[in-house]
């Protein structure tokens, strides 16, 4: 057994490109045994020896301003998720416009994101990841600026001249995201630590809270006026136009959400310029040997050790973490457009309308609500991943792609719900909330984090930022797929 064991040892240490497993720390011993190497690893991560050539030191000023780049990265997609009760307002007199718009969205966004990734991913040699970074959020402020002033302007116009409107301005957000991902994330893998990608992803948790946590309050503070009735306008058959004042009094809430999005925004790109500085002078110190006196710049230098690495060869490398992360963001697409059919199982008693519910109740600030526990779930989950990672998903990330696949159970508990408000199986809010939304998004973080993170472990370290990038792309691509797929549930 030992001969046989050091011949697939040393078959392995020759570079087979086909063996699965995780890039070996130069600087452990060969002799030490597995258990030996957990320990080594341990340290490493817990700082015990020293940071590698390819690793900075980390710091939690880096740490925080990437926290807050994941936020800004995921913001925009959660105000378009959270305003869904106000675009519903919008809609309300086309059927057809008011049945589609969600799914929609999410469509128009994810294919716009997955279109840039993958544009972006097969640029690798000549990119400039922080220009990537600083045009996405310029992108982003300009959109959520219009957005903004849509809410007091140009309210008489026809729904589907809005719905025209909202798509262009979805389509605008979604390519910053795609600038925003691919540079995020490869410029996070070029530090060389996985803690700064993690920060990425538990950004982005935080940017899934804050939304639906901040309409909510708009709409305690603001309240939604009844939905329109009859002094709303239709000229001509889907040329529907909504009620003036209702849709301007409505507009007061969704004025601050979108207005957050710009501040938060500008916010991260004040405090990026500072880590484009700390990046800059971490270059400096790696090229300052011969390398970098024959670079002109330090732009030269990064390019000089970058490795251009083709999709098939990183898939080969990483195809059950690109998988299981594909697989997690699958799933996960069908909550956004599930989450906003589901009321309150509480309902009027004396025949009236939901406006005799308490507001909290109401689907005005009821959807807000769900989609705040899902993704404290997801934030919980993402942060969870600042744990010890167990050892068995470090050596068989294949396990990673079958909890991915199990992730599926979730779906038919939103039936036991009330959707549509034509009553539910389970007669309980709490159920909605606490046994449905939350592990729902607890799952999906812990995952789409773990995958994130570990995939770093199983290149080189020149291989860093091209994995990173073509993480995101997978991350991507399995938001598109489930949106397509969203689709089969929107007449629900």
């Amino acid at each position: 057994m030992d001969q046989i064991r050091k011949m697939f040892t040393k078959k392995r240490d020759a570079g087979d490109e086909s063996s699965y497993a995780p890039v070996r720390d130069e600087r452990m011993p060969l002799a030490l045994e597995e258990e030996d190497q957990s320990s080594y690893c341990s340290s490493l991560r817990e700082g015990e020896l020293e940071d590698d050539a390819g690793a900075s030191p980390f710091s939690w000023f880096e740490y925080s301003i990437f926290v807050l780049i994941g936020v800004a990265m995921l913001w925009a997609w959660n105000m378009f998720m959270a305003a869904a009760p106000y675009f519903q307002l919008r809609f309300a007199e086309d059927e057809s416009i008011l049945a589609i718009f969600q799914s929609t969205i999410i469509s128009v966004s994810t294919c716009t994101n997955l279109l840039a990734m993958l544009v972006l991913t097969n640029i690798q040699y000549s990119a400039s990841y922080p220009f990537r970074i600083n045009t996405a959020l310029f992108i982003n402020v300009a959109v959520f600026s219009l957005l903004t002033a849509s809410t007091s302007i140009f309210l008489y116009i026809y729904t589907d001249v809005y719905l025209l409107f909202l798509v262009i301005m979805v389509a605008g957000s979604a390519w910053a995201c795609g600038l925003l991902q691919n540079g995020a994330f490869a410029y996070a893998a070029s530090f060389g630590r996985p803690e700064y990608t993690q920060a990425i992803m538990a950004g982005q948790g935080i940017a899934g809270v804050l939304p639906p946590l901040a309409q909510m309050l708009t709409v305690l503070i603001f309240p939604p006026p009844p939905p329109p009735g009859s002094a709303s306008v239709s000229v001509e058959p889907h040329h529907a136009v909504p009620d003036y004042e209702v849709v301007a009094k409505a507009g007061t809430a969704a004025f601050y959400y979108f207005l957050t999005a710009v501040i938060i925004s500008v916010a991260t790109l004040v405090a990026f310029q500072p880590l484009m500085r700390r990046h800059d002078r971490i270059v400096e110190n790696r090229m300052a040997t011969a390398l970098s006196e024959s670079l002109a710049s330090i732009e030269d230098a990064e390019r000089a050790a970058r490795k251009v690495v083709s999709l098939k060869t990183l898939f080969f490398k990483l195809h059950w973490h690109a998988l299981a992360v594909f697989t997690c963001f699958v799933v996960t697409m069908f909550f956004p457009v599930l989450t906003p059919k589901v009321m309150s199982v509480r309902q009027p008693t004396d025949g009236g309308s939901s406006t005799s519910l308490p507001i909290i109740l109401q689907p005005s600030a009821y959807i807000p609500l769900a989609f705040f526990f899902w993704n404290l779930g997801d934030l919980l989950g993402r942060m969870s991943t600042m744990l010890r990672v167990p050892e068995i998903l470090q050596r068989r990330p294949a396990l990673l792609f079958a909890f991915g696949i199990g992730r599926l159970m979730f779906l038919p508990l939103y039936f036991l719900c009330n959707i549509g408000g034509r009553g539910a199986v389970i007669d309980s809010d709490l159920f909605y909330l606490l046994l449905v939304q939350l592990p729902f998004g607890l799952s999906s973080g812990w995952l789409s984090s773990t995958a994130m993170m570990k995939a770093g472990d199983w290149v080189e370290d020149g291989e860093r930022e091209a994995a990173g990038g073509f993480m995101g792309l997978c991350l991507v691509a399995g938001l598109a797929t489930g949106s397509f797929l969203s689709f089969s549930v929107t007449h629900i």
